[in-house]
């Protein structure tokens, strides 16, 4: 695999030539869950380029898996030539979007200001800075600080519409659950809306995107737009991305896909890709890849064909991970798949990379003096010590790829650089242990 950065990718990004029109490729792709209207949409996208955005609240040291949906999307348009904003949020990340179950923890000033920073550096490693169309990086506490509450409410406030704002999903389900709402979260889409007027009015920006979840806040936009400006623009609202149950992925839920590599490993984000079902695959690659219709389609007919080879999944970890990471961890991340299950050499793996597949294993901490078949009960690889030997005795069990018929053996002195080891019952069933002491 020849080694490329985010940045060496993106210089060749492209549309799929196939589609006439950025917008009929985005529908392809899935991204269009909700819209204002769509032949308006059609045409504005397919004419002169047009100025549009998509926020990004700091609400975690990290952008995730849902965000990186828009980052795609403002990619995609900018390719077809219009002109992307990236708006971080230094003052809608002080309020907090209201969520539909409980109030935010207000951060602090400062912690907000450096999130603030990382978040700017997430955006800015997907979106071209360079060219006519260059990504332009916006703040909105540029715009909303001075403001005084007086104007706020005389200006902007005098706007909305109390009635409409309860009907926004998370606000209605707030007000019929025992948390409530705080009117500083309930005014949260004000200052989402008065974010579309400000870049109209500056940056003449007509379109703005976001998660279908978003798209009351999406719509504040367009409505104080309408009532100040007396013009129409226009927001897509794309799907959200859900596991097999249906459960959204997102750090509220607790299983966040980060982007930063400290919150989720190269090795772990690899993993999250080559798991997805059958059911899901393809509709992954549509959204996450630039692979063109052409690929994606033949990617289809192997999962119908040949589902055990899981060549659609293979690809779309290639892909993603690549994209993310550079090709050089989505590398070592491969290599540790195959060394974990008996086709690699373990001990070329770094270390850090080794860490990184314990932490998604069944694994446990053990001391030095530790042998084998008590470290497979520790990790919950068998049940028993008797278990354990039995499993030995048919050649069952390997530690670092090496088959072990002795398991009364110290696991140290089996173990990989730094006191790391992996262990394997059959051919399948792994766990990772740490050696301390």
């Amino acid at each position: 695999m020849t080694s490329q950065t985010t940045a060496d990718i993106l210089a060749t990004q492209s549309n799929d030539p196939t589609f006439d029109n950025v917008w009929d490729e985005i529908v392809y792709r899935g991204l269009v869950h909700v819209s204002t209207d769509t032949e308006a949409l059609r045409e504005l996208l397919g004419g002169e380029p047009i100025t549009y955005y998509c926020g990004f609240d700091p609400t975690a040291p990290s952008l995730h898996l849902g965000n990186l949906v828009q980052l795609l999307l403002l990619r995609r348009l900018q390719l077809a030539g219009h002109r992307p904003l990236g708006l971080v949020g230094g003052s809608t990340g002080l309020i907090g979007d209201p969520r539909p179950t409980a109030e935010r923890v207000l951060k602090t000033r400062e912690q907000t200001a450096e999130w603030v920073e990382r978040i700017r550096v997430h955006v800015t490693k997907f979106i071209a800075s360079d060219g006519a169309n260059a990504l332009r990086v916006v703040n909105n506490l540029d715009w909303t600080e001075p403001m005084s509450a007086i104007e706020f409410l005389r200006d902007i406030g005098k706007n909305f519409r109390v009635n409409t704002m309860l009907k926004k999903d998370a606000v209605s389900a707030r007000l019929n659950s025992d948390a409530g709402i705080s009117y500083t979260e309930f005014s949260y889409q004000i200052l989402q809306g008065l974010d579309f007027r400000e870049l109209y009015r500056t940056y003449d920006c007509v379109l703005q995107t976001g998660g279908s979840d978003q798209w009351g806040n999406l719509t504040s936009g367009t409505e104080l737009i309408r009532r100040t400006e007396g013009v129409s623009v226009h927001a897509i609202g794309t799907p959200l991305i859900t596991n097999s149950d249906g459960t959204k992925f997102g750090k509220s839920e607790g299983n966040a896909i980060w982007l930063d590599p400290d919150m989720t490993s190269p090795y772990a984000f690899y993993q999250f890709w080559l798991n997805q079902d059958d059911s899901d695959v393809i509709d992954r690659l549509k959204v996450f890849t630039f692979l063109s219709r052409a690929e994606i389609e033949g990617l289809e007919v192997e999962v119908k064909e040949r589902p055990f080879a899981r060549e659609a999944q293979k690809r779309l970890a290639l892909e993603v991970t690549s994209l993310v990471h550079g090709t050089d961890a989505t590398q070592a991340a491969i290599d540790a798949s195959s060394a974990l299950f008996g086709r690699g050499d373990l001990t070329a793996l770094p270390l850090d990379v080794v860490d990184a597949a314990i932490a998604e294993l069944p694994n446990a901490t053990v001391d030095a003096t530790t042998t084998v078949s008590q470290a497979m009960v520790a990790t919950g690889l068998v049940e028993s010590l008797g278990a354990a030997r039995r499993a030995a005795a048919e050649g069952g069990v390997y530690v670092n790829n090496e088959r072990v018929s002795d398991e009364s053996v110290a696991i140290s002195t089996l173990a990989l650089a730094g006191g790391r080891a992996i262990l394997r019952r059959g051919k399948k069933t792994l766990a990772g242990v740490t050696i301390v002491g």
